[in-house]
């Protein structure tokens, strides 16, 4: 598209995420003033149940069928009402979910897992805005994710009506671009642009707010394709740009061959996956990188699966949690070749003292993170596979990596992962972690909440592939493992979907446990329960003498008779003996099953790095913090 399509009115929320020149805002009609543009209607050939829409909740739904949405996330309301409506005329599946913040983590989940962007519905006011943790969630590791939102109608916003909120207004900060529309024949191409918009460049959250009167007003106007006319009423809020629809930025050839040369001279090189991996659909290239050229590679959490961990090249991933081998080659590489990662906090503690005696390439889609946290010395900004391939053409030579790979080694010979499991002490949740791998297939998707559980899942879970671990990283939300299971349930029906979850993360969202059951959905939950909330009370110890204010739970439920309560499968697991079978009954469970994991209390997560400290002064016990 050009800087005339409907792209050109994407909100595009943050300055930084700019990657083209802000075109002059559109002409608009409606009760904005300006003009109105009509559109061709859809080719005759489409057979879509609105292929010639009436209304404009019947356009919005013709522009996700254009797009190829077949599944949806949410919960209905009034304000949204017309869009459910014309929804009944489409063969596109609706998961009716619990609660709002539960429909955007299934649709975050299902785009994690589909590589397509999962969509969510709400309606205004309260509906819209529980949706917010989820965009924001989705927003802080770049997932694919459209929102419709009901909204009052147009005439009475600003008048505080009944469930009426500045949905734009609220969802900004935390949307890659958001839209009202207010004109039903500019309806269809908004749509349409936010879910090509939330697919292009750097992926994230889009959302359409969508006044009732406007989706209830006729048109007969069908969402266009590539269209280089304005679209009326897509009211954007902040700066706003044109997706690269066209293609993506790439770097210029002498940049990729200094980046080749650098690698190639390099005497300890270290390839870093980040998410962009993934996202970018990069992984083939990055492996084929690594492997050609054996160079050791560390991924981020949200770059788990972008290399198999169980190949001898792989130290795992690296970070607060990360392993003591991976932190001990970032800290003493060379050359750090790192692709599609941000550099944030939990990666690299004091940005300082992180890969201090290495130069640095960095490859992102977003020109806005080169240098942001970590100086690149090579910045390469452009789409991940592609540069990958460039760089593996341009290479003069391979790296000799043979020394620098055995000292790897050494690093991982001293520095394992590794508990102690006493047989008459509580159960160990890694025990249980390493347990559920052994008894599931390499394509198991595991998707986790967010505390202590979360890190036992990363460290002792062998992820082979990209898109199985889905979870949550930049925002940390707890409560979102259980919806995110019933997103990748969603998505793929035909796999073993795992959740781990803490006792504090499963109570926040355990009603979506209800959405599994109606749907048949075949998952299962370890509940990781240790009575508290584990990783604030780990920290209470470590950093506030033990003062455990509010971390710990005089009483929880019984989750295996709550999972009964749904109608759900629900196990209880509180010793070694029999482990494996009751893992293998609870997955074996034809739907979705709750094993209730009665694990020690006092069991933390290390190694460690203290928030802000280098990476190479990680803490393999307490005794070390």
């Amino acid at each position: 598209m050009t800087d005339g399509s409907p792209g050109a009115a994407a909100a595009e929320t943050r300055e930084t995420r700019e990657t083209a020149e802000t075109p002059d805002p559109p002409e608009t009609g409606g009760e904005h003033g300006g003009g109105e543009t009509k559109r061709d209607e859809l080719d005759s050939d489409d057979t879509g149940a609105h292929a010639t829409p009436t209304t404009g909740a019947e356009a919005a739904v013709a522009a996700l069928e254009r797009a190829g949405v077949d599944t949806l996330f949410g919960v209905q309301g009034g304000a949204i009402m017309p869009v459910y409506d014309a929804l009944y005329d489409t063969d596109a599946r609706h998961v009716t979910m619990a609660h709002e913040q539960g429909a955007a983590h299934a649709a975050d989940a299902y785009g994690q897992v589909t590589g397509e962007p999962g969509v969510c519905l709400a309606t205004s006011g309260p509906g819209a805005t529980n949706l917010v943790t989820g965009l924001a969630d989705a927003d802080m590791d770049s997932d694919p994710l459209v929102a419709l939102t009901g909204q009052v109608p147009t005439d009475l916003v600003g008048g505080d009506a009944f469930q009426e909120t500045d949905t734009v207004g609220v969802t900004t900060p935390v949307t890659k671009a958001n839209y009202m529309a207010t004109d039903p024949d500019a309806v269809g191409d908004t749509v349409d642009e936010a879910v090509s918009l939330a697919a292009a460049g750097r992926q994230g959250p889009t959302l359409v707010d969508l006044p009732k009167n406007v989706t209830q007003a006729e048109t007969t106007e069908s969402p266009t394709v590539d269209d280089d006319s304005t679209s009326p009423d897509a009211t954007p809020d902040g700066p706003t740009r044109s997706p690269e629809s066209e293609g993506l930025p790439s770097p210029p050839d002498p940049a990729v061959e200094r980046a080749a040369r650098a690698l190639a001279d390099a005497e300890r090189p270290l390839l870093l996956a980040g998410g962009g991996v993934i996202a970018g659909e990069a992984t083939a290239q990055f492996r084929e990188l690594a492997r050609t050229h054996e160079v050791p590679v560390v991924t981020t959490m949200p770059g788990i699966g972008a290399f198999p961990e169980d190949d001898e090249l792989c130290l795992s991933w690296a970070g607060m949690h990360g392993t003591g081998y991976a932190n001990a080659a970032i800290t003493h590489c060379d050359l750090l070749f790192a692709v599609g990662t941000r550099f944030d906090d939990r990666l690299t503690g004091d940005v300082s003292t992180f890969a201090p005696d290495a130069e640095v390439v960095h490859v992102d889609v977003d020109p806005a993170e080169i240098s942001k946290n970590v100086h690149a010395d090579y910045p390469l900004v452009g789409d991940a596979a592609r540069v990958l391939s460039r760089v593996a053409d341009a290479l003069p030579a391979s790296p000799d990596t043979e020394g620098w790979r055995e000292r790897c080694a050494e690093w991982r010979e001293q520095y394992p992962l590794t508990y102690a499991a006493p047989p008459d002490e509580a159960i160990k949740p890694q025990f249980v972690v390493e347990a559920v791998d052994e008894a599931t297939p390499e394509d198991t998707i595991v998707t986790t909440g967010v505390g202590q559980h979360q890190m036992w899942a990363a460290q002792y879970w062998t992820f082979r592939e990209p898109r199985t671990f889905v979870s949550s990283h930049g925002l940390g939300t707890m409560g979102y493992g259980l919806p995110a299971a019933v997103g990748a349930a969603t998505a793929a029906p035909d796999r073993e979907v795992v959740c781990f979850d803490g006792d504090g993360s499963f109570l926040m969202t355990c009603q979506e446990l209800s959405v599994a059951v109606r749907e048949g959905l075949d998952l299962t939950v370890f509940v990781l329960n240790n009575e508290a909330v584990g990783m604030v009370r780990q920290w209470q110890d470590g950093f506030y003498e033990g003062r455990r204010m509010a971390s710990e739970y005089p009483w929880v439920p019984d989750f295996a008779a709550l999972a009964e309560a749904f109608g759900a499968e629900g196990v209880r697991l509180t010793e070694y003996d029999g482990t494996a079978e009751t893992v293998r009954a609870a997955l074996d469970t034809d739907g979705p099953a709750v094993v209730d994991c009665h694990v020690d209390p006092e069991e933390k997560v290390f190694p460690m790095v203290a928030g802000g400290g280098a990476n190479d002064e990680f803490a393999l016990t307490e005794d070390h913090l």
